[in-house]
């Protein structure tokens, strides 16, 4: 079994740790997955207390820490090392307490019943609900789960483990010792970020997560870790060269290399909750923009090299060439004269040769006459032998073609027949013989070759006389040879016959040619003479040839070597002037390009540390604004000794840009640098987008990748997310609100590897993983909650509206809408620009790519040269056009700049009015709404003619719009304090320095040292001003002793008119007024006479502003419908509590467009669904519908937000909602609503014009009752009375009563049946006690304030003012604003609510008029504290950020140090109030006016007074002291040198919300405001020193008491009557407390003298 200690430890040296945990993560690797892990000494010990813990029996543990710092992956490995079965939950939508008990229920079995070591992995974002946690404590706490099983699971469960506990001899239950068993071997890890607000809940509501949890906290790694780990991880990367290269060279501020650089980045931004992964996402980001960079430094460094190294090479041979070019010259002439001479030779030879040639000439003229004539001869012979020539030889062939067989055959004929032997006679006449016997002719035909012979007969042997013979022969025996005879005759017979006929013809020819042939042949001769001749001429021409062809040789050889030499310089100085024209041409280029090679060698030496600043920004600066961006990158570039570092030209182009823009993307420098983090992060990006253009560009721009976009609210959200993952697509998630606990796996890529694949856990399914996959989160909440395990695993992304990307935003749409035609030139020109830029690069690529790639000499490469010209020629035109582009751009840039002044306006307006959300979560605006207003700003008509004075009107327009419609999202009593806000954020000018400050209560003064300096003070005030303000004027003196002098308060004669006047805001001396700014009187005034302030400051106010009221029109819900509500944007109305609109609006829908198509839902548990569906049904009907109390379901809202926002609604369809304020009411349906208040207007007249508004004129002349109008009327006015009157509590009412427009139509609807009624008179008395004991009378529960309501109803509804008649003529009474006019008209009652003023009388209510000093009094306090509250800085008190905070703590810190230290509470401690040892006590403890341990002892014979006084002190000083130990933790945080612990946030907290913490106010309830309540309690502290005095000296009655000195003025009166009584010897019951007015009572000798 387990022993009670598990294994025994074993010492291991660093050495072998480090080689066995190496050696688990080789193992974990094969088996499940890569660890992306660097072995340093914390993971080494990260790993060795988790092993220490978790083979301990029932070993559980507590992993604190921050994200990233290598907590689950320790486990991991000591889980394998150890074969533990690790278990955690598989997060999917539909996990519940349900699933998690079944989970539980697994490794409780594998636990107790299989008994294996199992091991329950649990992290933040798994613990949905509190639930989990309480269920894993008490399984810690007792080894079980209350009603985990039912009975009836556990018999069968645990039926296996009764053998094993018999056998251990278990003593206990089956089910103790299956606890036993699940104790020891099922071990906890809790993974929980200690960053998060909800860790100390959890442990506080969980005891059992630190009694029975081993606890180790994980936070950061050392410095030491944090410098090595970029070494061991870029070490490949850079090389250890570049790690080492910046610890040769200058060293960095506080560290020597590069790794220290990435510790001072991350540091930096440790307020800003920087995590372990942050840092290692930064040095993959590092490495991502290191290598991509570096590659293309290198590439650009390489061709450029080529390129330079090209023209260097150029310059280098045209020198070399003009060298060469000046020798061959003097070598060129040589030849040419070598050249001359043996040309002069040649000519004498050619002088001859040229005789010879002419006699020739003369021998080939007669040559060719000759040869005419002997052609002419041939010619004629040629004719006549044409015709016979063709048929001897046709016979010829007819003789060639007989057979020998058939000579054979005639000549074995014993005698021929005639016809044979006539032709054979022929035949042998012609070929000469004689002889023609039989005998003759065999002989002949036998004769070898005889048919040859015949063949090849020659016609000229034929004789004349053999010739007639045969001519005789044909005559005589002519028969025998015609061709039918002969061919009968026999086959030799014909041919024989037509060759002799035909020779005998020939012969005739021949005869007649006979004498040409014979002059042919006397020409032959004379021709061959000549030719003889002539072959002897050609002989010595030849002879001579050849002398001139050696001479020639010889003269063509220099002359080609002169040639060759010529062409050669020739082509060298072309060359030469080519080049030379090139090299010049490119010279600039030459220089520019050198230029950038050294540049690039500079950037490739600084790019680690760009890389690194790039990095940083990506990693770190995302979610920060604009400010805060540029303070912390100069921070870094002075660590990093950077000049200079621009974030968006070193990650991208101004193409890419232009681009990005085309796409959508807002062009404002945030959006862009926000626009490069998404692009180059390592981190799923996070887009808090309020605007969504961010959202839309981002799917433009990735619409080639395979994009899917989803809403995470979607039911199918999972499978689309399970698609994307598995088939590589880019999924883009809307409406994120948060970052769902299914995603983690996936966005800490904790993928698992199966064989060649990767899977990754999705919910409860594996899911196979693309490597194309990528995942973009975004939502529109402008303050979404990601809890800090979420923040650390994406980049959040923020594209709020900052103000510089407004005023582009605003001058755009200005532009737009007065001058479209400069918005159109400018994106043309910027185009245009941007593409002939491209078109430069281009070229100067194409032109370094040329020389870079030319082969061999580029001066004799024709095409490169020209090529390089023509690409010069081009970009010397762009690099012109381009400059005339920057001159035109920059003329439009001042024409667009004229209308700067507007959008820079228009975008502090905006902000000016975000303020407001710090002091009221309802008052949010949208940026859509205010670019609205602004588009209807400069829709107005104005045009004075001059862009000045359009500008100057449009801000006013502007300013009225934006007022109007902020004041009517605003509460009454928050419009004085906007009015103010707005005059100080958009009229700077209207305040000095300090003025505001002063005015806030912000600047810190000298605090009065003891009560003798007040009394000096006093001493020296001029007569006629009040000692109550005596302070105030002091302050005042001190801060602005200029403006002091100029009042001459000593002047009483001047000051008499503004000392008494009830108006002395407008009395002011002449002189004083002309000397002061507007905002001193109000300083002045603020000091003398605080109690005309507030009308003062709404006089200001409306000034400044331009305005005729602060207050905007009364509200008009059909007005309000009619021209300003959209079908798409619901109608918000803000309610105050007893105010309500739903009765108004129901009539009014009704109205409009009738009941049947206005539905309302009271909102309320259970009525979400329902509310959801009729909210579908009415968006697609067309109709209205009203959802009452949203401040009941604010976590349902976001669902209703997302359901809104994707509604394509009817154009008819309206959604009213209506709200009181609540804290956590989301901002995005704040922002995206049109929000209206819905309270009492302020003031009489605007109370009564409202209720005129909402009654038509028909309704008030209804039964034609004059009486019934003025009722009406009086009612009207009633209601706004005692509505009003609230103003004045407690003098007015004893409290907030809410009477609401119910009561005013219960009562009307009272009137209608009084005067009704048929008898004459209407019964008053009736009305009466209806009115007191229900209507209204039935919300009042004080006497006194029962008789003031009582006097109203019986002034308001009597017959006298009631009369139908005109007062005039008898006495009637009236109302205080006079008679009621007997008419039906409405207009007549609208004139006299008309001719109110804006402000009540305290007449109006009965009240004395001194009243309105001390109500305006309180109002101005309200408003200045109201004031105060914008001042802070957003959300400051939500996250630690040591810049933010010291700068809103600094007035605190300021003015308590100063009247800490001023005064002598320094010196004055309560020394027993704390034990000695400071550091045990909590900061925050109360101390009360109870006694406590070193509380002064109460001496029985002390006097009651004394007692007091010195407990009173005590307290005060122990007040004192907790004060000063908290600011002084405060202080030791904010400067570092202390942690930020709860109490000490909780101090903070308050401070930075201008709220008293309350560990101060349980030891007394001072003022709201922390100044004024540090300036009380050192005054009070220091007045009771003085008190204290006196009554140790026995004088303290003798005087005037001021109880404003004393926290506890009741104990006081308490104390007081204890002594008195004591003195009186009688009892403390029977005293009064008798109040005079007049300064020596008669009374004031027995008691005190009271003065308050």
């Amino acid at each position: 079994g387990h022993n009670s200690f598990g294994r025994p430890l074993g010492r291991l040296s660093s050495a072998d740790l480090l080689q066995v945990v190496g050696k688990a993560v080789v193992s974990y690797g094969r088996e499940h997955r890569q660890l992306d892990i660097i072995l340093f000494p914390e993971v080494l010990d990260h790993v060795s207390r988790v092993e220490r813990v978790l083979t301990s029996p029932g070993g559980s543990l507590l992993l604190s820490g921050r994200s990233g710092v290598g907590r689950r992956t320790a486990l991991a490995l000591v889980a394998h090392m150890h074969q533990l079965e690790l278990f955690t939950p598989h997060v999917s939508r539909s996990y519940g307490t349900k699933q998690f008990k079944t989970d539980l229920k697994t490794v409780m079995q594998q636990a107790g019943i299989e008994g294996r070591e199992a091991v329950m992995l649990l992290e933040d974002h798994q613990l949905l609900d509190p639930v989990f946690l309480e269920l894993v404590n008490s399984l810690l706490s007792a080894g079980e789960v209350p009603g985990l099983y039912t009975p009836e699971e556990l018999e069968p469960l645990l039926s296996p483990l009764k053998d094993e506990a018999s056998q251990e001899g278990f003593r206990g239950s089956l089910f103790s010792y299956f606890s036993q068993r699940v104790r020891s071997r099922l071990h906890f890890v809790l993974i929980m970020d200690s960053s998060s607000p909800e860790f100390s809940v959890h442990c506080e509501a969980n005891p059992a997560l630190y009694t029975r949890c081993s606890f180790q906290s994980m936070e950061c790694w050392s410095q030491r870790s944090m410098l090595e780990i970029p070494r061991m991880f870029l070490g490949g990367l850079l090389g250890a060269r570049v790690l080492r290269t910046l610890e040769e060279a200058r060293p960095m501020t506080g560290g020597k290399d590069l790794a220290r650089g990435f510790l001072q980045v991350h540091t930096s931004c440790l307020p800003d909750g920087a995590t372990p992964r942050h840092y290692v996402s930064l040095l993959h980001t590092y490495q991502d923009v290191y290598s991509t960079k570096k590659k293309g430094i290198l590439k650009r460094q390489a061709h450029l090299q080529a390129g330079l190294t090209k023209l260097n090479e150029a310059a280098t041979l045209v020198d070399q060439l003009k060298r060469k070019a000046a020798e061959q010259k003097v070598l060129l002439a040589q030849k040419q004269e070598e050249a001359d001479a043996a040309l002069n030779e040649i000519t004498a030879s050619m002088q001859q040769a040229s005789e010879q040639r002419s006699q020739m000439e003369v021998l080939k003229q007669q040559q060719s006459q000759e040869r005419a004539k002997l052609e002419k001869r041939k010619k004629a012979i040629d004719i006549e032998l044409s015709e016979i020539e063709p048929l001897v030889q046709e016979t010829r062939q007819a003789v060639g073609s007989i057979k020998p067989e058939t000579l054979s055959e005639i000549r074995a004929l014993r005698a021929p027949p005639d016809v044979i032997r006539d032709i054979l006679e022929g035949v042998l006449r012609i070929m000469g013989v004689f002889d023609t016997s039989w005998g003759s002719m065999r002989s002949f035909l036998a004769r070898r070759g005889v048919k040859e012979d015949i063949q090849n007969f020659d016609a000229r042997k034929i004789s004349p006389e053999i010739r007639e013979s045969v001519q005789e022969l044909l005559q005589r025996n002519g028969k025998s040879f015609e061709s039918a005879v002969a061919k009968r005759a026999s086959t030799i017979a014909l041919p024989l016959a037509s060759w002799v006929k035909a020779n005998v013809r020939f012969s005739y020819v021949l005869e007649k040619i006979g004498p040409l042939e014979k002059e042919q042949s006397v020409l032959q001769e004379n021709l061959s003479y000549s030719e003889a001749r002539l072959a002897k001429l050609v002989r010595v021409l030849e002879a001579l040839d050849r002398k001139v062809s050696d001479m020639r040789m010889r003269f063509e050889q220099r002359t080609t070597e002169a040639a060759k030499l010529k062409m050669e310089v020739e082509k060298e100085e072309e060359t030469i002037a080519a080049a030379g024209n090139l090299v010049g041409k490119l010279e600039d280029e030459r220089e520019r390009w050198s230029g950038q090679v050294g540049t690039l060698s500079k950037e490739l030496e600084q790019l680690p540390k760009r890389a690194l600043m790039a990095a940083g920004f990506v990693c770190y600066l995302s979610q920060a604004p604009e400010d805060q961006r540029r303070e912390r990158l100069n921070s870094w570039m002075a660590a990093l000794e950077l000049e200079s570092f621009d974030f968006r030209r070193f990650l991208s182009t101004e193409s890419e840009q232009l681009v990005w823009k085309s796409e959508g993307l807002p062009s404002d420098d945030l959006s862009v640098e926000n626009a490069l983090v998404i692009l180059h992060n390592q981190r799923c990006p996070f887009l808090v987008d309020p605007s969504q253009r961010a959202t839309e560009w981002l799917k433009t721009h990735l619409k080639e990748s395979r994009l899917e976009s989803v809403r995470q609210q979607d039911a199918n959200f999972t499978t689309t997310l399970e698609l994307a993952v598995r088939f590589g697509k880019t999924l883009v998630v809307q409406e994120a609100d948060g970052v769902e606990p299914l995603l983690f796996p996936l966005l800490r890529r904790e993928l698992v590897s199966q064989g060649p694949r990767y899977v990754v856990q999705i919910g409860d399914k594996m899911v196979d993983y693309n490597e194309s996959f990528s995942l973009f989160l975004s939502t529109r909440n402008p303050q979404p909650e990601i809890p800090p395990d979420a923040a650390a695993i994406v980049t959040k992304v923020n594209f709020s509206t900052t103000k510089a990307g407004l005023v582009s935003q605003l001058l755009g749409a200005t532009i737009l809408h007065e001058r479209p035609e400069l918005e159109q030139r400018k994106t043309d020109l910027l185009r245009t620009e941007e593409e002939m830029k491209v078109q430069l690069a281009g070229l100067e690529e194409s032109l370094l790519q040329e020389l870079a790639t030319a082969e061999g000499n580029i001066l004799e490469n024709k095409v490169l040269l020209q090529s390089l010209n023509e690409t010069k020629a081009k970009s010397s035109t762009i690099a012109a056009s381009l400059h005339e582009s920057h001159q035109l751009q920059a003329s439009l840039d001042q024409e667009r700049d004229s209308y700067l002044p507007l959008a820079t306006f228009g975008s502090n307006l905006f902000f000016v009015i975000g303020d407001l959300s710090k002091l009221n979560r309802m008052y949010q605006f949208s940026l859509s709404s205010f670019l609205s207003l602004f588009q209807r700003a400069l829709e107005s008509k104005e045009d004075l003619g001059n862009t000045e004075l359009r500008i100057q009107a449009l801000v006013s327009i502007l300013q009225a719009l934006v007022y109007e419609h902020t004041c009517r999202s605003l509460f009454k009593d928050a419009r004085l304090m906007f009015a103010l806000h707005l005059v100080r954020g958009m009229h700077p000018r209207q305040f000095q320095e300090s003025e505001w400050e002063a005015f806030t209560g912000q600047l810190v003064q000298e605090v009065v040292r003891r009560q003798e300096s007040l009394k000096q003070i006093k001493s020296s005030l001029p007569a006629w001003c009040d000692l109550e303000h005596a302070q105030a004027i002091s302050s005042l003196k001190n801060n602005f002793p200029a403006l002091y002098d100029k009042l001459q308060l000593n002047s009483e004669e001047a000051w008499k008119a503004f000392s008494r006047s009830p108006h002395c805001e407008r009395e002011f001396p002449v002189f004083v007024q002309k000397k002061l700014t507007s905002f001193q009187q109000l300083l002045v005034l603020q000091a003398l006479r605080p109690d005309r302030l507030q009308t003062a400051m709404e006089g200001f106010a409306m000034q400044t502003l331009g305005l005729k009221q602060l207050a905007p029109a009364a509200l008009n819900l059909k007005r309000l419908y009619q021209l300003e509500s959209l079908p798409t944007e619901p109608i918000l109305i803000i309610i105050s509590p007893g105010a309500d609109p739903s009765q108004e609006l129901q009539e009014m829908a009704e109205d409009t467009v009738g009941a049947e198509h206005y539905h309302q839902v009271a909102m309320g548990q259970g009525q979400a669904g329902p509310a959801l569906r009729l909210l579908q049904d009415c968006a697609l009907n067309g109709d209205w519908l009203c959802l009452k109390n949203l401040h009941l379901v604010t976590s349902w809202l976001p669902v209703l937000e997302k359901e809104l926002n994707s509604l394509q609604p009817h154009r008819n369809f309206r959604l009213w909602l209506t709200t009181e304020v609540h804290l956590k009411f989301p901002a995005v349906l704040l922002q995206s609503s049109l929000k209206v208040t819905y309270e009492a207007p302020p003031s009489i007249k605007r109370n009564m014009q409202r209720t005129y508004e909402a009654w038509s004129p028909e309704y008030i002349s209804q039964g034609n009752s004059v009486v019934r109008s003025q009722a009406l009327f009086a009612l009207s006015w009633f209601h706004s009375i005692v509505q009003e009157r609230r103003q004045y509590i407690p003098q007015g009412w004893s409290k907030f009563y809410e009477f609401t427009n119910a009561d005013m139509r219960a009562a009307a609807s009272i009137i209608d049946r009084l005067c009704s009624a048929q008898s004459g008179k209407v019964q008053w008395n009736f009305m009466h006690g209806l009115m007191e004991s229900a209507i209204y009378g039935g919300r009042v529960d004080n006497s006194f304030d029962m008789q003031v309501l009582s006097t109203y109803i019986q002034q308001c509804f009597n017959s006298s003012v009631l009369s139908g008649q005109s007062g005039v003529g008898h006495t009637a009474a009236t109302l205080p604003i006079g008679n009621i006019p007997p008419s039906l008209r409405i207009q007549d009652y609208h004139s006299i609510i008309g001719s109110l003023s804006e402000t009540n009388k305290p007449s109006f209510f009965g009240l004395p008029e001194n009243i309105e000093r001390s109500s305006q009094q309180s109002v101005s306090r309200m408003v200045i504290s109201q004031l105060k509250v914008l001042q802070r800085h957003q959300d400051s008190e939500g996250v630690f950020d040591r810049e933010v905070w010291l700068k809103e703590l600094a007035p605190v810190f300021k003015l308590w140090n100063k009247i800490y230290q001023g005064s002598e509470l320094a010196r004055k401690k309560s020394s027993k109030l704390f034990p000695s040892n400071s550091s045990s006590v909590t900061p925050g403890t109360s101390t009360s006016s109870t006694t406590t341990p070193g509380t002064p002892s109460a001496d029985p014979s002390t006097p009651p007074l004394t007692a007091f006084i010195a407990l009173e002190l005590h307290n005060a000083l122990g007040l004192s002291q907790l004060v000063q130990w908290d600011l002084e933790a405060l202080q030791r945080v904010l400067k570092g040198s202390a942690l930020l612990s709860p109490s000490v946030r909780a101090i903070a907290g308050s401070l930075l919300r201008h709220q008293v913490p309350s560990s101060w106010s349980k030891a007394w309830e001072g003022p709201d405001d922390p100044l004024l309540y540090l300036r009380s309690l050192v005054s009070k502290t220091m007045a009771l020193g003085t008190w204290q005095d006196r009554a140790q000296s026995g004088k303290l009655l003798e005087e005037p008491l001021n109880l404003a000195e004393l926290f506890h003025p009741d104990t006081f009166l308490n104390a007081l009557r204890q002594q008195t009584a004591r003195k009186l010897r009688c009892s403390m019951d029977s005293l009064k407390l008798v109040c005079s007015w007049s300064t020596l009572a008669s009374s004031a000798g027995k008691g005190g003298k009271g003065k308050g």
